[in-house]
């Protein structure tokens, strides 16, 4: 079955299921068709097509032949990535003042106690650079955080949809938020495997590779 590569969810993918059963997983044109033609052929379901960027199930217009659909998404992929490319596109610069190095470095005001400015005036660089390093040293540690509350949450919409009335739901859950990888596979061991290893994969679980 198609799979998307172990934990890459900065490629964006997404999973057609039928049922318990994995489909497909992979581009949007792929998922969609495979949940297009699961429709047409009387699937037992319930069939759903799942963004991985979040977890959650969504609705493609399947409408018509397969190119039509393809012709559909084709233009619903070129605006979300237009859209997401303007949201990621760098502002202006500001016009530097003279001698200002081009690096981007926006002056403001920063107020400390005496004690911390003593301490930045003795790191190596001066302060602007022990500032700088601090800021990107919080920035990483929190990205951390981020990254690991957006598994959890993309795992737990997924799994609720799929495993909420299976063995195990809840501790499951609790062990998702939790961190705890090992516990949320024992507890899931005894679903069925696509939607098992869906979940691990989603919550960014190393413990195998996906769907395998």
């Amino acid at each position: 079955m198609n799979t998307p590569a172990k934990n890459t969810l900065a490629t964006h993918t997404y999973t057609a299921f039928n049922g318990h059963q994995l489909l497909a997983s992979g581009t949007l044109p792929a998922a969609a068709l495979a949940f297009k033609h699961a429709l047409e052929t009387g699937a037992t379901g319930p069939v759903l097509l799942f963004d991985n960027r979040n977890g959650r199930s969504i609705d493609v217009d399947t409408r018509g032949s397969d190119d039509d659909v393809l012709a559909r998404l084709g233009e619903e992929t070129r605006q979300e990535h237009a859209a997401s490319a303007a949201a990621t596109e760098p502002a202006a610069e500001e016009p530097r003042g003279r001698g200002r190095p081009k690096l981007g470095v926006v002056p403001r005001e920063v107020t400390l106690l005496p004690r911390h400015w003593d301490w930045l005036a003795a790191q190596p660089g001066g302060a602007s650079v022990a500032l700088r390093k601090l800021v990107e040293e919080a920035r990483r540690a929190q990205g951390d955080k981020d990254n690991t509350r957006k598994a959890q949450e993309r795992s737990y919409h997924f799994m609720s949809a799929m495993a909420g009335d299976l063995p195990g739901f809840e501790d499951a859950s609790r062990a998702l938020f939790a961190g705890d990888h090992a516990r949320l596979a024992h507890l899931a061991a005894v679903w069925p495997e696509d939607v098992r290893a869906h979940t691990l994969w989603l919550a960014g679980s190393d413990l195998e590779a996906p769907h395998g």
